[in-house]
């Protein structure tokens, strides 16, 4: 048995505190205090950050999980609000904040690595209930006093755990056998002092641990789809170990954004990016909701669009909304700015500082105007995400998020920022959107910039507009455009020989890229029927200019992002 294991537990909780101190020092509560906490004394919604007036809130904490969003996802389908916050964060995270929960996920690395992250002081501090995925559960055994060694044998995959406690909320409804996904290397050699095994697999003798104090940890991963009975397990977490009430739905997010938009922005005027999309109309109705006339939406055309877009969007949300809209003909602007311009994250930041130019320009002419606001949504912060950390690598920025300049005048408003898609479309039919606006496939903010591969002419735009076009016609008349989370076409930049009535050819190839998902973190392209396949094929190389060959994306996200760029 090692030295750690020998301790009382009084010193294995001083080690763990004063190891959490080393990679996250915060200062915001005394060791004596976390004792006292980690003993028993526990108040479960007592910790020293809480506010009542906020939704319940679990906490999730990303040690470099490639899965950290689907831990997400599964506490949000059990109607408890959450959030990701990077392995780095200090305690200030819980300010103004009723967390009722702490969730820490897997990660790559080992815990006996030189710079392997460790749990933060402030998540033991907190009093409440924790619970450590694979990694994050590692993390715990090994900075509470038990010992973690590598494996015999590496556990990737399908597993059986087997329960050898029967006592336990977290496990209340599963079969006492039970399917999961497992992936790890290392495994919990020693329990730390006052913990027991409840449960364990062929190759994992202890799989899952917990005390007394809510203290939980288990070595697969509860949140993919492949641990068939993990969304209950998590649902028993939040609800049973943390006593979330599970309130937070539609109706009830529609209710608490309209109120903070008013304090907020109190009795300033805001200007709406309004984009067509479900994002931004969801945004503006909230806003109209909570504000009323002191919100101005202003539609840009930047030259980006698809066939018939500017007309369609001035149609539905002015008419059909009610919301005073002012258009903006920036197609020159844009093309300008963006000429030559061949690096898909320069198109991005190019475009977001262009849209704030001629907000900011809106703003002056209007008059008094303090806010900006956008329909930025969580996927598009998680993907702009960097850190000093391994935690979180930017993917792409968003023009909305990592694509806005340091300095801008109008302060933002972003009452979506921690929706994922689904949860936007069920506060839309809360608000009373038509499903004509809240069924559509997202369009990005960029538009077709990024669906341009290389430099941007209006020629090149004209092109793809046209498959683009007979992609979603297709798609629709086949009745299969509310069953893909996105269709479209991409205009490649290679060009290819062909034959077209005798003559040799040398055009565009153009990409269909048709994926489903349930919110654009993870995506599976889509199998299109091959007649569908073959009449958009047709269409494009006889009714487009430019192009003699389509080819289609069959790759899947990850490695893949939707957009090409």
């Amino acid at each position: 048995m090692s030295e750690d294991a020998a301790t009382t537990p009084q010193e294995a909780l001083e080690k763990a505190v004063a190891d959490s101190r080393r990679v996250s020092t915060t200062g915001d509560i005394e060791v004596a205090t976390y004792l006292e906490i980690a003993q028993g004394e526990r108040v479960r919604g007592g910790h020293p950050y809480q506010d009542t007036t906020e939704p319940e809130t679990v906490i999730i904490m990303d040690f470099g999980s490639q899965y950290s969003h689907l831990i997400a996802r599964r506490v949000r389908e059990a109607n408890v609000f959450c959030e990701i916050v990077p392995h780095s964060a200090k305690g200030a995270v819980l300010e103004n904040k009723n967390v009722v929960g702490i969730i820490l996920s897997g990660g790559p690395n080992s815990v006996y690595e030189d710079d392997a992250p460790l749990t933060p002081g402030w998540v033991f501090d907190a009093g409440v209930p924790i619970l450590g995925i694979c990694y994050g559960m590692q993390a715990l055994a090994h900075q509470l006093g038990g010992t973690v060694t590598a494996g015999l044998q590496q556990e990737y995959g399908y597993a059986v755990i087997h329960r050898n406690d029967q006592t336990t909320d977290l496990f209340e409804g599963l079969d006492e056998a039970s399917p999961v996904w497992m992936s790890h290397g290392d495994r919990i050699e020693t329990l730390p002092p006052g913990f027991k095994s409840l449960a364990y697999s062929e190759n994992s003798p202890v799989a899952a641990i917990g005390n007394d104090e809510g203290v939980f940890g288990i070595q697969f991963h509860p949140e993919v789809a492949h641990t068939p009975q993990g969304a209950m397990l998590l649902s028993n977490f939040v609800h049973k170990i943390c006593g979330a009430a599970g309130d937070w739905t539609p109706g009830h997010f529609v209710t608490e954004a309209i109120e903070r938009i008013k304090q907020q922005v109190g009795d300033g005027k805001v200007i709406c990016a309004l984009s067509g999309g479900v994002d931004s109309a969801v945004a503006a109705v909230l806003l109209h909701r909570a504000i009323g006339d002191n919100l101005t939406c202003i539609f840009v055309n930047n030259g980006l669009l698809r066939r018939e877009e500017a007309e369609r969007v001035q149609s539905v949300f002015s008419r059909t909304l009610g919301l005073k809209l002012r258009y903006i003909d920036a197609t020159e602007r844009f093309l300008s700015a963006l000429a030559g311009v061949t690096d898909p994250e320069e198109k991005r930041k190019i475009i977001g500082r262009e849209f704030i130019g001629v907000f900011e320009e809106e703003a002056d002419e209007l008059g008094e105007i303090d806010f900006l606001a956008q329909g930025t949504l969580y996927p598009d912060v998680i993907e702009s995400t960097s850190s000093e950390t391994k935690a979180a690598h930017v993917i792409k920025s968003h023009h909305n998020v990592g694509g806005l300049p340091d300095h801008m005048n109008l302060k933002l408003v972003e009452p979506l920022r921690y929706l994922f898609k689904d949860e936007v479309r069920l506060a839309g039919a809360e608000l009373g959107i038509s499903p004509e606006v809240l069924n559509r496939q997202p369009f990005p903010g960029p538009g077709l910039a990024i669906r341009v591969i290389g430099d941007i002419t209006f020629e090149k735009l004209e092109t793809l507009r046209g498959a683009d076009w007979i992609v979603m016609d297709e798609i629709k008349n086949d009745g299969l455009y509310e069953q893909l989370w996105q269709s479209f076409a991409v205009l490649t930049d290679t060009r290819t020989v062909g034959v077209m009535g005798d003559r040799r050819t040398y055009s565009y190839v153009v990409a269909i890229r048709a994926v489903t998902s349930e919110d654009a973190m993870t995506a599976d392209w889509a199998k299109l029927p091959y007649d569908t396949l073959d009449r958009i094929s047709n269409r494009i190389v006889n009714e487009v200019a430019e192009v003699n060959r389509v080819v289609l994306d069959i790759t899947s996200k990850p490695p893949g992002t939707i957009e090409w760029e």
